[in-house]
């Protein structure tokens, strides 16, 4: 496949409440910046949508400075793509048609609004039955907790899958916080579920599903989602 044909999606939250604590949550920006230009770079051609479309939230910690990373600087600088991220198309509007794979970048805000979206659902669906490469990264496989495939089984059932880890989740004091643990919830849909360090970089490929761990993981995601458009 041609690079300069290949189009992606990126799903961006528009859920910016964790839970009842009274702070703000979203995505996480490097999450999005790291496999964003990791792609672009490679001249891919990327869309940005959200389900309320427009300015998708992004969390404020990981705005603080010990989370700052190449990526996330030249975002800082970048007003073109800050111009594109605040003018996100609303998610029910998009087709699956229209792009050769989607990614999911995370975050905390996806557990509370992509997780239960009724068009992300169809979405991802609709890329899986056509074989369609997905990608997700950090707390964003929670985004395929109600995804069936074809035969009506959990799309991760029996599948290789990563996802923020539970000793993860507690470091950043959020377990009490979360709807769920995305560790449980891929385990209990009987996927394969497995783990690097925390914090370190660790991605599975199964079939078109590619999953990542944590925020050091995005940019490898993005990569391994490279590798098999490339050879598709």
């Amino acid at each position: 496949m041609e690079n300069q044909h290949v189009k992606v999606l990126f799903v961006l939250t528009s859920h910016e409440e964790l839970g009842n604590t009274g702070l703000k949550t979203g995505f996480w920006v490097e999450e999005f910046a790291a496999p964003y230009y990791a792609l672009a770079d490679a001249g891919v051609e990327i869309s940005i949508t959200s389900p309320k479309g427009g300015q998708p939230p992004i969390d404020p910690k990981s705005a603080l400075p010990e989370f700052q990373t190449e990526a996330t600087k030249r975002f800082d600088d970048d007003k073109v793509l800050q111009e594109k991220l605040a003018n996100t198309s609303r998610l029910s509007t998009e087709n699956q048609e229209d792009y050769d794979a989607v990614f999911y970048p995370g975050g905390h805000g996806p557990l509370w609004d992509l997780t239960n979206d009724q068009a992300s659902i169809k979405l991802i669906e609709a890329f899986w039955k056509n074989g369609k490469p997905i990608a997700a990264v950090c707390h964003a496989p929670g985004v395929l907790r109600f995804v069936k495939d074809s035969a009506g089984n959990a799309l991760v059932q029996g599948k290789n899958v990563t996802g923020f880890s539970n000793t993860e989740e507690a470091a950043v004091e959020l377990t009490d916080i979360v709807p769920y643990l995305v560790e449980d919830e891929l385990k209990n849909l009987g996927a394969r579920y497995s783990k690097g360090e925390d914090w370190g970089s660790y991605v599975l490929v199964d079939g078109k599903l590619i999953t990542g761990q944590n925020p050091a993981s995005s940019e490898e995601t993005a990569k391994k989602l490279m590798e098999l458009l490339r050879n598709s």
